[in-house]
């Protein structure tokens, strides 16, 4: 698995906006995990929701490119 150098959404692993798949990629974790993870604490999180959290990433996230990978 290619392993992003900087946080991008990224290109390979994507579903909606390909956040979760660049943050995976990012830690070097599997995409799957990593969006149950974060449905899991969303749904635990009264406070703020996690479609807005998602939002906000899917903006301030660069897409990646062929340079953003290792």
């Amino acid at each position: 698995m290619s392993k992003l150098a900087k946080l991008h959404r990224s290109d390979n692993h994507k579903m909606i906006a390909g956040v979760m798949g660049g943050i995976a990629e990012y830690v070097g974790w599997s995409p799957t995990w990593v969006r149950v993870l974060f449905v899991v604490i969303s749904s635990l999180s009264a406070a703020v929701p996690g479609i807005l959290i998602y939002i906000i990433l899917w903006i301030i996230m660069p897409k990646a490119n062929n340079q953003s990978y290792q």
